[in-house]
């Protein structure tokens, strides 16, 4: 994983039966959703709600993981997120994945966050609370 930026925000979730893939592991998709839980969180913290009718929010225009350790069920995995120094509608987030309990790295991730205006679908300036939060 490419070097961390500032710590943004933590969050804890259950892991859940449906889950799990064929093998008894969590599928690999779902490490995807619980990086978006995370960053979900973190951007209604920052007082922006999430959600089809905001004029302006975030979207994902790239977005990996790379998977250590298989995670099983029951768990719960603790998702840390660290944001890189904003551009001017953009923003690269990278995520930490852990079992609560344990010490060891079990995913990390990064994806790139751009403000859109959701009617046009274009990018538009990231609000000033999260440019301040990102520097």
């Amino acid at each position: 994983m490419e070097a961390k930026g500032k710590f943004l925000h933590e969050t804890r979730i259950a892991v859940r039966w449906g889950d799990l893939d064929f093998y008894g592991h969590v599928n690999n998709t779902i490490y995807f959703r619980y990086f978006e839980q995370a960053r979900v969180e973190w951007i209604e913290r920052m007082g922006y709600r999430v959600g089809p009718d905001v004029p302006t929010g975030a979207v994902i225009i790239n977005a990996d993981c790379t998977f250590y350790a298989p995670v099983n069920y029951p768990a719960t995995v603790i998702v840390r997120m660290y944001g890189g120094e904003p551009g001017r509608s953009s923003a690269m987030t990278w995520y930490e994945l852990y079992v609560e309990g344990e010490d060891r790295l079990y995913a990390d991730g990064a994806a790139k966050v751009v403000w859109m205006d959701t009617a046009t679908g274009k990018s538009v300036a990231l609000p000033d609370t999260l440019r301040e939060a990102l520097s």
